[in-house]
């Protein structure tokens, strides 16, 4: 019983991260890729029908199934991750222009995005 309770919550907080990666995948505040490797977390404990169909997704799949083995990302994905932030905060604070709170807060966000993503590991 106690089993099955946690494999349906992981595989609830697979989806729910899955849900919050699409989400981000539109809007510049969600990362998308955290959400997601969180989610391959869950259901590779939880459901390995759910863990192959992240990793047999034609746009994260392949990814999602290097941070799996090797904990890395390539170079290439590690700088269109980072121009695609810059873009996306840049277009969100063009359009806040004159709520400069805002466009701080935009501004420290896209930071840290950056800074995550560029601590990250790269493949060799």
């Amino acid at each position: 019983m106690k089993t099955k309770i946690k494999t349906y919550s992981l595989i609830g907080l697979g989806w729910f991260f899955v849900i919050l990666g699409a989400i981000g995948a539109v809007l510049p505040l969600l990362p998308t890729t955290p959400f997601l490797i969180i989610a391959l977390a869950c259901f590779s404990k939880s459901s390995p029908r759910f863990h192959r169909m992240l990793l047999d997704n034609k746009w994260f799949g392949p990814p999602l199934a290097q941070w799996e083995s090797s904990h890395t990302i390539r170079r290439k994905v590690k700088h269109k991750v980072m121009i695609l932030i810059i873009a996306t905060f840049s277009i969100s604070i063009f359009i806040l222009s004159g709520r400069i709170e805002l466009q701080l807060m935009l501004v420290s966000f896209c930071l840290i995005l950056l800074r995550f993503i560029w601590r990250l590991k790269e493949a060799e």
